[in-house]
């Protein structure tokens, strides 16, 4: 297996942790993820998205990769207005519906990079006058014909987290977890248990009609810890609940060792649970910095979080 490995770069109101490890037996893992400071540190936005992985879908990791890239360059941008209207709730309005809006606008530049692809090279084959057709459609009908982004299909699930306020945004499945100052995790964009392994995709016509979307206004104590993962992780668990105590140790180690104590331990946590799946898996997240001068605390072991050791075990 593969897995990302590395020390989170410093982002100023923020610590960040970053992971994701290949399903066994894949010859290449589907997930794409990143984990951003943006606006001089004091806004994060954090993306995770699931290929499909497929037949039909033998492009999805072209298309997670997409999405993450696009997703972030959206929210990038959405999270500077964020930090600009502050804790002025009379901007908030406007902020919603802007909010509301970001799906769409993924959704068209995902769209024109998978178009701009399968112009150049269609994905099930085409002559060379074909192909040369095809970029002539694309350019003349851009994202307004009638185009097939099976062969791209991707989930994706965002979040953006100020001081001030945070904001999800999910197409299919996988999970948000946002754990308060007291460590009561929430799953505010959960729709219950999957039923199958059909799941809303970029690829379906106009997916932001599919996308749902959280925001939370901060207006006492410290911003939440805010983790998102694609559905490897959650479905390495025997049940929800211990999932969420998963979620919760990784928050609770990230307290007590520090974040580049976690960081160094997380790659052994998801190997472990893709074993137990067989999918890719991936996690990012987000917590407020305290600031305090505390040195950097070391991991004192590699044990994962009690939720995924003996008593509540994986499925």
């Amino acid at each position: 297996m593969t897995a990302v490995r590395e020390t989170p770069a410093p982002a100023g109101d923020w610590e960040l942790l970053r992971g994701a490890v290949k399903g066994v037996a894949k010859k290449y893992s589907q997930d794409r993820c990143s984990a951003k400071a943006t606006a001089g540190g004091r806004a994060v936005v954090l993306a995770v998205a699931d290929g499909h992985g497929s037949a039909p879908h033998f492009r999805s990791d072209m298309g997670a990769r997409w999405a993450v890239e696009e997703f972030t360059a959206c929210a990038e941008a959405f999270a500077h207005e964020a930090v600009r209207a502050g804790a002025d709730a009379a901007l908030w309005p406007g902020l919603r519906a802007e909010a509301r809006r970001l799906p769409q606008a993924v959704g068209h530049r995902w769209q024109r990079r998978a178009l701009l692809h399968d112009a150049n090279a269609p994905a099930h084959g085409a002559s060379p006058a074909r192909r040369a057709a095809a970029r002539e459609r694309f350019e003349r009908q851009g994202s307004a014909g009638t185009w097939d982004f099976t062969a791209y299909g991707s989930t994706l699930i965002g979040a953006v987290l100020t001081r001030q306020m945070l904001l999800c945004w999910q197409l299919g499945d996988g999970d948000i977890v946002v754990i308060d100052d007291g460590g009561v995790p929430h799953t505010p964009l959960s729709t219950g248990p999957d039923m199958g392994d059909e799941t809303d995709s970029l690829c379906e016509p106009e997916p932001w009609r599919k996308t749902r979307t959280h925001w939370q206004p901060i207006t006492g104590g410290p911003p939440p810890a805010v983790l998102l993962s694609t559905d490897g992780l959650s479905k390495s668990f025997a049940d929800h609940q211990g999932f969420l105590d998963f979620a919760t140790g990784v928050r609770e180690r990230a307290a007590q060792q520090g974040v580049a104590a976690v960081q160094k331990q997380l790659e052994d946590w998801l190997e472990r649970a893709a074993r137990y799946s067989g999918d890719d898996t991936t996690l990012v997240a987000a917590f407020a910095a305290e600031h305090d001068g505390t040195p950097e605390r070391t991991a004192q072991d590699a044990a994962p979080p009690e939720a995924a050791q003996e008593g509540t075990t994986p499925a």
